[in-house]
């Protein structure tokens, strides 16, 4: 059941050290500010929870897995300071999931636009299906993909993430983010990838929690500076989007 509630909707569940948080909005799944304080809070209470060792980040229905940022939340950003609030929920969702202490394991069902690829690449591992196409649309709507590029460049690196961005048209199928490092495990269907996400995260959940979070600190290392990069790179966002040419951009993209 996909929700109907303008700031969207979060539901959390723990069975056998698995905690799976589901995040749904009826806009592709976007998210308005609301909704990613509120998933940026979850995952810090996880990260302390001793009960949790790992995490599987989901979200709502069969179809698209995140559309990124709210149009009609961009739509509203009046000033550089609403735009910078904007663009930190990004950054702070990003370093909450960076900083987490238990592995955090994506499971993408869908296609993911924007916000949604740098969620995906702030996951410690991916499981999606073959229908989970990418796309880094900001450029189309005068914006750049600012605040994310650190986390889908440690992924994919600089050369994929500059023919992303650069045809901010045009979708990248599953195996091309596979190939690239984003997606670690691709699958015909969702049923098969439930299966298998479900094997992977209960062998995940039988190691040493203690050693799990050691080794998550290692791959990522050298990302302590992202707390003061991330929210740069969101003031810079915020700039963009009060621009002139941005508000026009987004007003065509949404009447289309």
């Amino acid at each position: 059941m996909g929700t109907s509630r303008s700031n969207g909707s979060l539901y959390t569940s723990i069975i056998n050290g698995i905690a799976t948080v589901e995040f749904g909005h009826p806009a592709s799944n976007s998210f308005v500010s609301e909704l990613l304080e509120r998933l940026t809070k979850t995952l810090g209470e996880l990260s302390n929870n001793v009960e949790v060792s790992v995490i599987v980040l989901k979200s709502e229905g069969d179809r698209a897995f995140c559309a990124g940022a709210s149009f009609d939340e961009l739509l509203e950003v009046k000033d550089l300071s609403e735009g910078k609030i904007f663009f930190s929920g990004f950054a702070h969702l990003i370093n909450a999931m960076r900083t987490c202490k238990k592995i955090i394991v994506g499971r993408v069902q869908g296609k993911a636009v924007g916000g949604g690829v740098g969620i995906i690449s702030a996951c410690d591992y991916v499981f999606a299906v073959e229908a989970a196409s990418i796309r880094l649309s900001e450029l189309t709507i005068g914006i750049a993909p600012m605040v994310i590029a650190p986390a889908v460049q440690r992924k994919i690196g600089v050369a994929a993430l500059s023919e992303l961005s650069l045809s901010p048209n045009e979708w990248k199928n599953a195996y091309w983010a596979q190939e690239k490092g984003l997606f670690s495990k691709v699958f015909d269907k969702t049923v098969e990838m439930d299966k298998g996400l479900g094997i992977f995260t209960e062998k995940l959940a039988s190691y040493n929690p203690e050693a799990l979070e050691e080794w998550k600190k290692v791959l990522w290392e050298g990302t302590g500076h992202w707390d003061t990069l991330l929210t740069n790179r969101a003031e810079i966002t915020g700039r963009l989007a009060i621009s002139e040419a941005t508000k026009k951009a987004i007003e065509k993209f949404k009447n289309n």
